[in-house]
C-alpha cells in the first residue's frame, strides 16, 4: 500500500490516458511502428507513467480512461498500484481536464501519458508550488503543457482554447493572468506524438519503451 504524506497535505494526481488499443493510440506513430507497434509504446507509457505518479506518494492516483476504463492494462495498473480507474468524460480536451481536476476534490496535478521525463522530483515541486499558488504548470516544446496543478478547479482555464496547438500553454498563461490567478512552472519538457520523437526516446534513454 501506498504510504501518502499527512492528509492534509496530499496532493491527488489525474492522469489522463488513451487506452493502448492499435488503430485508436499513438496514431501519428503508426506509419513509423504499425498500429500494435503504436499501441505498445503507449502502454509501456501508461505504466511508466503511472509508476512515477504512484513513486512520489503525494496522495491518490486517479487514472482517468477513454473511451472508458475496461482495457486489461487498466486493471493491471490498478491492481498492481491500487490507482482509481475512471472514465473520461465527453467533450474537448479541456472539459476532460477539467472534469479530472473536479473530481479530485482537492489540489491535483493532471497529466497526460506522452512524456517519459517527467519525474518525482518535478511532481513534488509541482505539488509545493500549489501550497502558495493558484497553479503550476510544466510547459511541452511544442507548445502545449505536460502538466498543470491546481490548488482548486479553474474552469476559465479549460474553455476557448485551441487545444494540440503550439499557443496553448501561451493562452493559459494569458488566462492565468487575465483573470488574477497566481502561479509557477518548471521549464518544459518534450512529449512522445511524432515519428521523429522515437529517435530522442532512444537517445534519453528510454529506447525500452519503444520495444520490438
Amino acid at each position: 500500500m501506498v504510504m501518502y504524506r499527512a492528509m492534509a497535505d496530499t496532493t491527488n494526481i489525474s492522469i489522463l490516458a488513451k487506452a493502448p488499443v492499435p488503430g485508436f493510440a499513438k496514431t501519428r506513430l503508426i506509419p513509423a511502428l504499425g498500429p500494435d507497434g503504436a499501441a505498445g509504446l503507449q502502454a509501456r507509457l501508461i505504466e511508466r507513467t503511472v509508476a512515477t505518479a504512484c513513486a512520489a506518494k503525494l496522495g491518490p492516483v486517479r487514472l482517468c480512461a477513454t473511451p472508458d476504463e475496461t482495457h486489461p492494462l487498466f486493471g493491471v495498473m490498478q491492481q498492481r498500484f491500487g490507482v482509481t480507474l475512471a472514465r473520461q468524460p465527453d467533450g474537448d480536451l479541456g472539459a476532460r481536464m477539467l472534469a479530472a481536476a473536479t473530481e479530485a476534490g482537492g489540489p491535483v496535478l493532471v497529466i497526460g501519458t506522452d512524456c517519459p521525463a517527467l519525474t518525482v522530483g518535478q511532481l513534488h515541486d509541482m505539488a509545493e508550488v500549489l501550497r502558495g499558488y493558484d497553479a503550476a504548470l510544466i510547459p511541452a516544446e511544442d507548445g502545449g503543457y505536460v502538466l498543470i496543478g491546481l490548488r482548486r478547479p479553474q474552469p476559465v482555464l479549460f474553455s476557448e482554447i485551441a487545444w494540440g496547438t503550439a499557443t496553448v500553454a501561451d493562452e493559459t498563461r494569458w488566462l492565468l493572468s487575465a483573470h488574477g490567478l497566481t502561479w509557477r512552472e518548471l521549464p518544459a519538457l518534450w512529449d512522445v506524438d511524432k515519428p521523429e520523437d522515437l529517435e530522442r526516446l532512444r537517445r534519453s534513454g528510454f529506447a525500452e519503451l519503444i520495444g520490438g
